[in-house]
């Protein structure tokens, strides 16, 4: 490919995330062709991507790969690709589920799925991991409808909401089949409701856990344990060697502030992220709901409802969630997961990729 490509490209917020919305068929099908155009598109590797659509943020370097689905449970294929800002890196190994919330008015936009009346849903199969999720949200005319009043914490302003469910996963709740780990001396809960996440209680790093991203960031002392923790757990939750991924999240734990369950601060995996993920915080709230995990002590959980609110450095998410707690053998299973995002439309039109020429060697984040 040269610089004359040209490839159609839909821009779209997605909760609090930004990214490019591709259909399958407008992208090579080989893998590694993909990921060196969109590379291009992005204009990474570059701290400021300046010369590609990238926000110089891996909140705003993503990608949405959408085709129709060929199984009868759902209703369109995503792929999520997190595209590396500073490294020519492309990773397929996890989820998105801010990204997420755009696929299905992307779907509708782009024809796969025929707009309902008055709403529609959306069956999703997330190809990163063959889990499934139901988004709805309005299409009054047979149109999507991005306006609305639903505010999202880490947005300015409101719009249309986009419910997002999640069925009961195949995978086990508890990846290492202990609700508590000491892991590089420290205790954790291993946990994964749709994003392979670790808790942290932040007192057991020597933070409060309430502290600004960068400052956080800026810590050397945490950014060693965390890498140590990382490194050590990812074995433990059969996720390999994960020194090159964005998986497992570690999420720290603290008493909340604002009156929800509890304070977070998560990592992705060196930059702390500004909110938190919404797979990172369904499986956060899943923790939560676990007898005996590390957020026990910390968490002020609510007795009569199934609503969490989690809150983050730019305000809060709410998971509706329920666990079966387990007895005996049985180990603990989310039986429902749920949760309000928002998506708006950027732009819809053709995105001119960098040169070639001029782009540097790809390496697969895989």
């Amino acid at each position: 490919m040269t610089g004359s490509v040209e490839v159609r490209c839909m821009l779209m917020r997605g909760g609090t995330s930004k990214g490019a919305y591709f259909l399958a068929e407008d992208l090579p099908a080989d893998a590694a062709a993909r990921d060196d155009l969109l590379l291009r598109v992005m204009g990474s590797p570059d701290p400021r991507q300046i010369d590609g659509l990238g926000g110089a943020h891996p909140l705003t370097s993503k990608v949405a790969v959408v085709s129709a689905a060929d199984d009868p449970e759902a209703d369109v294929d995503y792929l999520f690709l997190q595209v590396g800002v500073d490294r020519p890196e492309v990773s397929d190994r996890q989820n998105c589920g801010n990204i997420l919330a755009g696929v299905g008015p992307f779907a509708v936009e782009r024809g796969l799925v025929p707009p309902g009346e008055g709403e529609t849903s959306v069956r999703i199969r997330m190809l990163n991991t063959g889990e499934l999720a139901v988004a709805t949200f309005p299409t009054p005319g047979g149109r999507v409808d991005y306006t609305g009043s639903a505010e999202i914490s880490g947005v300015p302003g409101t719009a249309a909401p986009v419910v997002i469910e999640f069925p009961q996963g195949a995978s086990p709740l508890l990846p290492t089949g202990n609700v508590r780990d000491i892991v590089a001396g420290t205790p954790v809960t291993c946990v994964d409701n749709g994003m392979p996440t670790v808790l942290i209680p932040a007192f057991a790093l020597n933070v409060k856990g309430d502290e600004a991203p960068k400052d956080l960031e800026e810590d050397l002392a945490l950014a060693e344990r965390l890498r140590e923790i990382r490194l050590e757990v990812g074995r433990l939750m059969g996720l390999g060697d994960v020194e090159g991924t964005t998986v497992p999240k570690l999420s720290l734990l603290a008493p909340p502030l604002g009156g929800g369950a509890v304070m977070t601060r998560t990592f992705i995996p060196v930059r702390c992220h500004t909110s938190i993920g919404v797979l990172g915080a369904a499986s956060v709230a899943a923790g939560l709901r676990i007898p005996g995990s590390v957020g026990q002590g910390i968490a002020e959980l609510p007795v009569q409802s199934d609503r969490i609110r989690i809150e983050h450095p730019s305000g809060f998410i709410e998971i509706v969630t329920s666990v079966d707690p387990g007895f005996g053998e049985t180990a603990p299973v989310a039986r429902h997961t749920a949760v309000v995002r928002t998506a708006r439309k950027i732009f819809d039109g053709t995105v001119f990729p960098r040169s070639v020429d001029t782009a540097p060697t790809l390496a697969h984040g895989r």
